[in-house]
């Protein structure tokens, strides 16, 4: 049975001021950008690109951190231990990875939508396949993160369930809609900042209650939660070294390198040197709220250690664990639960505001502009409006994806970033294929990302319903030896968790080999395994697809660069419809020019009989074949073959 707790006069204070504040900022800029009449889509969506690098890195950290960090990291670390700190290591690697190749890309290219970039690349049926894929799973996300941390809170504070989600998705709808993403990134700053005092609230007072962190790392030790040091190689263990380091890093890379939401933000700022810099900037946040968060986690095993309240029936599930903690230690300073759930709801108010500002956006780039003719003669003032209408939209439809997300069983926190794995990682493919590979091709993208999507899903699916074996997983043990009140009923609570155990164990004999192998597969590598997938299934497809190289008669014993044919040459090399070489990564060109160099032509030996020409697409202005690898022939050997470059 739940235990609730209603707030406090001053718990209601310090809740509602959060959503005043929240609403206020929407209001100014709102009424700031009204008074210099610059009503355009630009300045709403990507704020005309002037926004400086310190407030985007706090917005990108807030965004994706959501109540989930508040509310499920804590209760990770008290289930499976504090391996889930090693993300810090994965998140550098996603930003070295995002610095290097995608910002550069997106910045030049001038974009709002990223799947803009991939009409211009791969055309409309690879944009289009993979915009519907990206706004399925900000309807899926969007509603478990509005719905997870809404059912905890309510029923350990008396919050009812509908009420806290209606308020959240009106006050987003709200300031989101009229002040666009200078209000998304300045209320995420201010809702960031509420997450990491509320957390260090929680800690420093847990920390008093239990007599210090060195009693706490301690006790946290002896429970088997330090577990830093598993370089375990399995990939169907739950979480290890590999796993965090592998999986994460490609699930984050998928988050910041091609999701809507996060791109979005630092293609606001001033500048590529800016967005850069705020990505970085936002990693060091990202990683002070993770510590504080699993400090947290190791303070609630210190408080509960010997006497569980999941299998006490206090609370019925481990999303419950945080705020429990928060309403029987914290209770009696006044406002002190008010602030936590302000922390926890700030989460949920910048994941859900930045969602809805990403998907106005890829609604009104990819869908509006180039399918609605008449957009072009709109005035800026009625397309301003109609991305403001948009956002209210997608903000109210939260409310009705709740719904749905209420009707999730078992552990909705990791069901999100199981979907988020499935459904980004075969997008992260291809994003890959465009930027990396400047011989992959529509089609090749195309099949690449179906089988990598199917991939996911199917291993995804497989695991729902043959979940992986405790071996696996590894939850660590709790203990009600402490507690004060203990009969038949508290020391075998029949919970959810139970009674999944008992099925599970039950059907054991009929689990497939698969099963035990393929199916237990960790969720973070659903990721990398659609991604690497996509991209392996689109190299294969491309190449297969790819034009047959040219084959031509002779010029005679003249130097190349004059040979009639030399039209010809750069025609089919080098001509209009080959790749826009902005459209790959700059990195790539930086690889090349560092790696290879042009060589000068050479005049055709005499006894040759033809040349075939072979266009080199990995070449210093990339995409666009640059150079032609020419090879001279007679009827015996080839006798030369050289490079020319296509500028001559």
């Amino acid at each position: 049975m739940a235990v609730n707790h209603v707030f406090q006069v001053w718990d209601y204070v310090v809740f509602v001021f959060l959503l005043l504040v929240s609403a206020a900022i929407g209001l100014f800029f709102a009424f700031k950008r009204g008074r210099t009449g610059q009503e355009t889509t630009a300045e709403f969506l990507v704020g005309n690109r002037q926004i400086s690098a310190y407030p985007i890195a706090l917005s990108l950290a807030s965004s994706f951190l959501s109540a989930i960090t508040v509310i499920g990291n804590p209760a990770e670390v008290y289930s499976f231990g504090i391996m889930f700190l090693m993300f810090s290591f994965t998140w550098l690697l996603t930003m070295i990875a995002t610095s290097l190749i995608y910002i550069p890309l997106f910045y030049r290219l001038n974009i709002i939508s990223t799947y803009e970039y991939l009409n211009r690349r791969f055309g409309q049926l690879v944009r289009y396949q993979v915009v519907c894929c990206f706004l399925m799973y900000m309807f899926l996300y969007l509603g478990i993160v509005t719905y997870a941390p809404s059912l905890a809170l309510s029923q350990v504070t008396g919050i009812n369930l509908w009420i806290s989600i209606v308020m959240t998705a009106l006050v987003c709808t709200l300031y989101t809609a009229l002040g666009g993403i200078k209000a998304v990134v300045w209320t995420d700053v201010f809702q960031l900042c509420i997450m990491a005092i509320s957390l260090l609230t929680v800690l420093i007072q847990g920390s008093i209650h239990v007599g210090g962190l060195g009693k706490i790392w301690n006790i946290g030790q002896n429970g088997g939660r330090i577990n830093f040091l598993d370089f375990d190689p399995d990939p169907r263990r739950r979480h290890t070294f590999w796993t965090i380091l592998v999986g994460g890093t490609f699930g984050w890379t998928a988050t910041y390198s091609c999701n809507q939401a996060q791109v979005q933000r630092y293609l606001a700022c001033k500048s590529e040197n800016e967005a850069k810099k705020a990505v970085f900037l936002n990693w060091i946040g990202m990683i002070i709220v993770l510590t504080i968060a699993c400090l947290c986690g190791l303070v609630m095993y210190a408080v509960y250690e010997t006497c569980d309240p999941i299998k006490t029936n206090k609370i019925s599930n481990s999303n419950q664990l945080m705020p429990l903690l928060v309403v029987e230690i914290l209770n009696q300073t006044p406002g002190v639960a008010g602030l936590f759930v302000a922390g926890a709801y700030s989460g949920t108010l910048s994941t859900i505001s930045s969602g809805i500002s990403a998907m106005a956006a890829v609604l009104v780039e990819d869908f509006i502009k180039p399918i609605w003719k008449p957009w072009g003669q709109l005035s800026n003032g009625k397309k301003t409006l109609i991305s403001k209408l948009l956002a209210m939209i997608f903000g109210l439809a939260t409310i009705g994806l709740a719904g749905v997300a209420s009707l999730l069983q078992g552990n909705i926190i990791q069901a999100s970033l199981s979907i988020a794995g499935i459904i980004q990682g075969p997008i992260l493919g291809v994003f890959t294929l465009a930027a990396l590979f400047p011989k992959s091709n529509g089609k090749g993208a195309f099949v690449g990302f179906f089988v990598g999507l199917a991939l996911a899903m199917w291993v995804g699916i497989a695991a729902q319903i043959y979940p992986p074996s405790d071996k696996f997983t590894r939850l660590l043990a709790t203990s009600t030896s402490g507690c004060l009140e203990l009969n038949s009923t508290t020391s075998t609570p029949m919970n959810v968790t139970s009674l999944l155990t008992i099925i599970t164990s039950a059907k054991q004999e009929e689990r497939p080999s698969i099963a035990e192998n393929f199916y237990s597969l960790s969720y973070l590598y659903y990721s990398p395994v659609a991604c690497l997938s996509t991209v392996l299934v689109g190299l294969i497809v491309s190449t297969f697809t790819a034009p047959i190289p040219q084959v031509f008669p002779p010029c005679g014993s003249v130097d190349l660069i004059n040979c009639p044919l030399r039209l010809r040459l750069v025609e089919v090399c080098c001509g209009t419809k080959n790749l826009d070489p902005t459209l790959i990564a700059p990195i790539v060109h930086t690889i090349h020019n560092f790696m290879f160099k042009n060589e000068q032509a050479w005049p055709i030996p005499e006894t040759v009989e033809k040349f075939s020409v072979s266009c080199l697409s990995i070449t210093p202005t990339a995409g666009r074949s640059t150079s032609c690898r020419i090879h001279y022939h007679n009827s015996r050997k080839v006798l030369k073959a050289v490079t020319i470059p296509c500028e001559l």
